[in-house]
């Protein structure tokens, strides 16, 4: 036989000769590679770029609605403070400011979900959201806890400046955040839904401008609703934004016009429905997905 000699090894496949030629050796990961991440979750991912969409633009989204807060109380602070009472014992600009934080918090909440749906749907960059594995709840969740966050640090920055204006007590403080985390979701949701619902600028601007703002400026925020005639009274107490405001202002001054319990079952219940309404408008795809 007339074969050439071979060394061990030599003209065999490396891969399939894997097993005889004994393990693969490990490789170890050194002291200096960085540790693995945890996989982020869709939710997660669309949270943080609900966020992240105000936040870059801070300026416009939480500095703008703290000027507007202050303006609000220079204005009307100066002209009532001497000639109204609302609460005994109470200033009239101690008064205003749990009013304003709160009509702060649940303006720029709506604005949050309303406006980054529409600008997703005009835009056309909506199918991004979609395409990923989300469910209806996560994409319902994240879009209504960036509005919440907003809404919270706009309130947060209209209350701290509006502080140094007058003294302030906190009797309750379990209702200022009870009512703050709720009435922020509340508007989230409508936000939500009127997103939804809007295929243009100029639809979102109408029921921002003849239903939110109308109700909100109508909800007991410069007034207390009991120095209202009693017709005006009944229908105040229709608005649920009155029970928001009411019940947060009581988390100052232990004083209201409406019980917090009330006022808290009637948020609870109106969150709970509109989430309702979401919620099944997103199964649908209503707007969105037809």
């Amino acid at each position: 036989m007339n074969e050439v000699a071979r060394r061990p090894g030599e003209g065999r496949d490396p891969i399939a000769g894997a097993g005889e030629l004994g393990p693969r050796p490990r490789i170890e990961s050194g002291a200096g590679s960085a540790p693995a991440r945890p996989p982020v979750s869709g939710f997660q991912t669309l949270l943080h770029k609900e966020v992240l969409r105000f936040w870059k633009v801070s300026f416009q989204t939480i500095a703008a609605p703290v000027l507007t807060g202050v303006l609000y109380l220079l204005v009307f602070g100066h002209v009532l403070e001497s000639r109204v009472e609302a609460f005994p014992g109470v200033g009239y600009t101690a008064f205003l400011i749990p009013g304003l934080v709160m009509m702060s918090v649940l303006q720029n909440a709506f604005a949050n979900s309303s406006s980054s749906l529409i600008q997703s749907k005009i835009t056309g960059n909506l199918v991004f959201v979609l395409l990923p594995p989300l469910s209806n709840a996560e994409f319902f969740a994240a879009y209504v806890i960036a509005s919440i966050v907003r809404g919270l640090v706009v309130g947060a920055g209209v209350f701290a400046v509006t502080l140094w204006f007058a003294p302030l007590t906190y009797l309750a403080p379990p209702w200022i955040l009870a009512f703050a985390v709720a009435g922020a979701a509340l508007l989230g949701v409508l936000g939500l839904i009127a997103g939804i619902v809007s295929d243009k600028f100029d639809q979102l601007a109408a029921f921002q401008n003849f239903i939110i703002m109308p109700a909100t400026f109508l909800s007991g925020v410069f007034y207390s609703v009991k120095g209202l005639p009693p017709f005006w009274q009944a229908v105040s107490h229709f608005n649920p934004f009155f029970y928001v405001v009411d019940g947060f202002r009581y988390g100052f001054f232990a004083q209201a016009d409406v019980s917090p319990w009330v006022s808290l079952a009637v948020v609870t219940v109106a969150l709970a429905l509109v989430s309702a309404i979401a919620l099944a408008m997103l199964e649908r795809g209503y707007k969105i997905r037809h």
